[in-house]
């Protein structure tokens, strides 16, 4: 046996070449430049020994390859070394392919991006298929695609359509869709991996190759048409000026067809491009404020499995069911049977769709259940409270519970407004109440915003971001304040589109403009789908506790006085049909209504920062991304002042106020948006 820093290799009795990945000081593996470099040296010796086949495979427990190394790609200095680093992987990965010798990868957990594509330069691929297993690409997502032959090699094994699907949307395959597609040849057990890799080098099939017809969608007469059909199917997600790297995708395929040296060629100098794009830099960096916050989650020495939450409302009960569908035991409390079965519903509903297994969906729904009398209060871990926004009922109810938990419980509000301070008065232990701030919709939304005072337990604090790991969540650790950080942000946003609103800008228009600027959602339609009932009560709080005049919103109020709530009863500022707001054709909307919603937005989130809210920018930045769903493509609302100028920003803030009013005024802490520079 041979090992270096990061590969090992032996050779058995039957002359098979065992090419084990074993990234050095890492749980996981990921091809950088070092890693491709010794790689390259072993396959220069495997190939002039020439033995039987070769395998490769992962000596970490948590997987096969999780990608490239994502830090080299924010160190490139320009187009030319990143094809320089580019070409040189594909160099490896062709030297792995024209191996004179049959070659399998053995997969098992993940096998993504680089990852994935080296098993592509495999002659074979057998897998562990259990529900671990994910294959894919998801490159698009860092705003640029694969880089290691991956557009090429993808399509000639699975064809035009899968491979496509599997680039441009950057999912991962999971095991038996992975054996329908043919990218993987055989799954089988985690002990018989190994086997299976050597029976298939002895057996030595033909390989997978896709249908004729498949086949035939990459002949250049066709190639046309479907390139229009993918591209159609593309626009309707992503705008071309927003995410290029979808349609470099396209025009790669529809060029070269997936065939000849040119492709390789063509993909290298592509991506390279890519690396210097704004929206690539900019979805890194979204990717490395991911990896800052799943990397807050520490140990506590608290098994954190039994979670009783208490309020089956929307938020209640939706977070009860999540709880259950990450492994924990829950119940869900409220005052009568009644008001907790939709909840057990839903939640039904969610395990069906999430685990696709009747049986593990029945796991899952055995471990939530109704305790109307709170039985299982003294022996929860976790108790969330999320009751309606009332701050003398929720102050009732912590006198009422805190006996009542076991020592070293964690005690969570989901309040979306109200400071830690008020409702600590009710408590014998305030130290030990936290926010555990979910958004919604639960299931779709990965942030839990952590609200904490200068007085919390630490030991506390510890547990609620080990809890929200623990739940697959990302934990953003926030000072208690009006509104926390997303809702604050939120609600001069929303209330600049309904002042627009009240002078005549017409909804579709209002949205449209945040739309085009990358909203998920215009804020009209995502007030509907807050609820404006919850919208007024929160704005009214915020504005209270702050210190600030509440806006003249008269018809807002006048929907709810009509109770046009919103999504939830069916109208709103829109109507809704069958979930989906029915809209107009969008008319022309003034000039400066991007500027209107989105500076108003970016001075909020610099006030944050100067109140000390969070840590630092890149908190502030990730909050707002992963809690509203702002344009991940601008990577964040602070770094996207910086890009354009934070002095640009503020005298177009001075200009708005001339015009619109005291609430453009420049907050005083731009100056440190103006000295911070990004960590991510």
């Amino acid at each position: 046996m041979t090992s270096a820093a990061n590969w090992r290799v032996e050779r058995d009795a039957e002359d098979i070449v065992w090419l084990w990945a074993d990234r050095q000081g890492s749980s996981a593996n990921v091809l950088g430049s070092a890693e491709l470099t010794e790689l390259d040296g072993h396959l220069t010796r495997i190939r002039a020994s020439r033995p039987r086949g070769v395998v490769v495979l992962s000596a970490k427990k948590s997987g096969f390859i999780a990608g490239a190394d994502i830090k080299e790609f924010t160190a490139l200095s320009g187009e030319e070394s990143g094809y320089r680093l580019i070409h040189a992987g594909q160099q490896v990965l062709e030297q792995l392919e024209s191996l004179p010798c049959p070659t399998v990868a053995a997969l098992h957990g993940f096998a993504l991006g680089g990852g994935l594509e080296l098993a592509l330069a495999c002659r074979y691929r057998v897998a562990v298929g259990d529900e671990r297993l994910s294959l894919g690409l998801p490159e698009v997502q860092l705003g640029i695609h694969p880089g290691f032959g991956g557009t090429v090699r993808s399509v000639r094994l699975i064809g035009v359509r899968a491979a496509m699907e599997m680039m441009l949307t950057g999912k991962p395959v999971r095991a038996e869709k992975a054996l329908r597609l043919g990218l993987v040849d055989r799954l089988v057990g985690e002990s018989e991996l190994k086997a299976a890799a050597r029976a298939i080098l002895l057996e030595a099939p033909d390989p997978h190759r896709p249908s004729l017809g498949e086949r035939l969608l990459s002949w250049p007469l066709v190639r046309s048409l479907v390139q229009h059909s993918i591209i159609a199917q593309v626009a309707d997600k992503a705008r071309p000026e927003h995410y290029p790297a979808p349609y470099a995708i396209i025009d790669l395929w529809s060029r070269f067809g997936a065939h000849g040296e040119a492709a390789f060629e063509a993909e290298a100098r592509s991506i390279a491009h890519l690396f210097t794009t704004e929206t690539a830099r900019n979805l890194i960096r979204v990717f490395l404020l991911q990896d800052r916050l799943k990397g807050l989650g520490g140990k506590t020495p608290t098994p954190l499995e039994r979670v009783h939450v208490i309020g089956a409302g929307v938020m209640g009960g939706d977070i009860a069911a999540w709880a259950a569908l990450r492994g924990c035991t829950v119940t869900l409390q409220d005052r009568e049977s009644a008001l907790i079965e939709p909840a057990l519903e839903r939640a039904r509903t969610l395990f069906g769709k999430r685990l696709r297994d009747p049986q593990k969906a029945a796991a899952a729904a055995a471990r939530l259940s109704g305790d109307v009398e709170g039985t299982a209060l003294g022996q929860a871990d976790v108790v969330i409270e999320a009751i309606f926004e009332n701050l003398e009922a929720k102050r009732a109810l912590f006198t009422a519970i805190e006996p009542r938990l076991k020592p070293g419980a964690l005690l969570a509000t989901n309040t979306s407004s109200i400071v830690l301070e008020a409702l600590a008065p009710a408590l014998l232990r305030p130290e030990r109440l936290l926010g555990l701030h979910f958004f919604n919709p639960v299931a779709q939304m990965p942030l839990i915003e952590i609200v904490h005072t200068g007085s919390t337990d630490e030991q506390a604090l510890r547990d609620a971001i080990a809890f929200a790991r623990r739940l697959d969540k990302l934990p953003l650790p926030c000072r208690s304040a009006p509104g926390f950080i997303v809702n604050r942000v939120l609600m001069p946003y929303l209330q600049e589109a309904m002042l627009a609103a009240q002078e005549g800008v017409p909804l579709e228009a209002i949205d449209a403009t945040a739309e085009r600027f990358g909203m998920p959602l215009g804020p009209v339609e995502l007030a509907d789908v807050v609820g404006l009932d919850v919208l007024e009560h929160v704005g009214e709080i915020v504005a209270r506790e702050l210190g600030r005049p509440l806006p003249d919103l008269t018809r807002l109020r006048e929907h709810i006085a009509l109770g046009q709530l919103g999504r939830k009863s069916g109208a709103g500022f829109y109507p809704w049909r069958e979930g989906k707001a029915v809209k107009a054709e969008a008319a022309q909307a003034p000039h400066d209504l991007t500027d209107r919603l989105i500076l108003v937005l970016l001075n909020e989130c610099v006030a944050c920062l100067r109140e000390g809210i969070a840590e630092d920018a890149d908190l502030i930045d990730a909050a707002v991304i992963f809690g509203t769903g702002f344009a991940p493509f601008r990577g964040g609302p602070l770094a996207y002042a910086r890009s354009r100028g934070v002095t640009a920003v503020v005298e177009r803030l001075g200009e708005l106020a001339v015009r619109y009013g005291e609430r453009f005024q420049p907050d005083s802490g731009w100056s440190l948006v103006a000295g911070c520079a990004s960590a991510a």
